[in-house]
């Protein structure tokens, strides 16, 4: 039987050294690597290995646009509150979710459209590049599609990992199909929006190391 951990930074640096030990023979190079290992460590889900997906130079663009304050962006108060505030303000960085906002919840009833749509779009109005994490709503993504296309958006990475069984895998691929932006996309089913903060967190951690 294996030792009981008791301390945090214990059971977290046994924690990787599992995970690093699963993934012996995986040619995943950093800093994309690193971003596996804790979408892995969240979910002790090893399919991620085969399904998380990384546009060329993402990872490294995005970390870019952190170190120059851009925000965060998410699709559910979940994600927002799992991202690490302390690293996120170091950077003078803001993370955002609109979805509760009533005004939101107004507007989308009155178009007959999702809150995720609506949100999308308010923030296409902020004043710096976003990284928007979306981890459940799948018409976030579309929205984020059609604002590109309109050329209303450009953004800095999209985190596509909404969970579920109604147009995620549509939503994603779309992402990955059009290639607007910088993106990393879990494809299929899974994902969640603890896996959208842990992407977002991975990329502080690389940054505040």
């Amino acid at each position: 039987m294996e030792a009981l951990y008791h301390k945090p930074m214990e059971i977290e640096s046994r924690s990787m050294a599992i995970i690093e030990e699963n993934l012996t023979g995986v040619e995943i190079p950093e800093p994309e690597r690193s971003i596996l290992k804790r979408v892995i460590h969240t979910t002790a889900d090893f399919d991620y290995v085969e399904n998380l997906c990384f546009s060329r130079d993402a990872v490294s663009s995005a970390k870019k646009a952190l170190q120059n304050g851009a925000h965060i962006v998410t699709d559910t108060n979940m994600a927002l509150s799992g991202i690490n505030k302390r690293s996120l303000h170091q950077l003078g960085c803001q993370a955002h979710c609109f979805m509760s906002d009533p005004d939101v919840a107004a507007e989308a009833k009155a178009r007959g459209v999702t809150r995720a749509i609506v949100s999308m779009e308010r923030a296409a109005q902020l004043p710096k590049p976003c990284i928007f994490a979306i981890g459940n709503a799948p018409t976030a993504l579309v929205s984020l599609e059609a604002l590109m296309e309109a050329d209303k958006l450009h953004p800095a990475l999209i985190i596509g990992v909404p969970v579920g069984f109604v147009n995620v895998v549509e939503s994603k691929e779309l992402v990955i199909a059009n290639c607007r932006a910088p993106y990393i996309v879990a494809r299929g089913r899974k994902g969640g929006s603890n896996v959208a903060a842990a992407i977002c967190n991975a990329m502080l951690y690389q940054i505040r190391r």
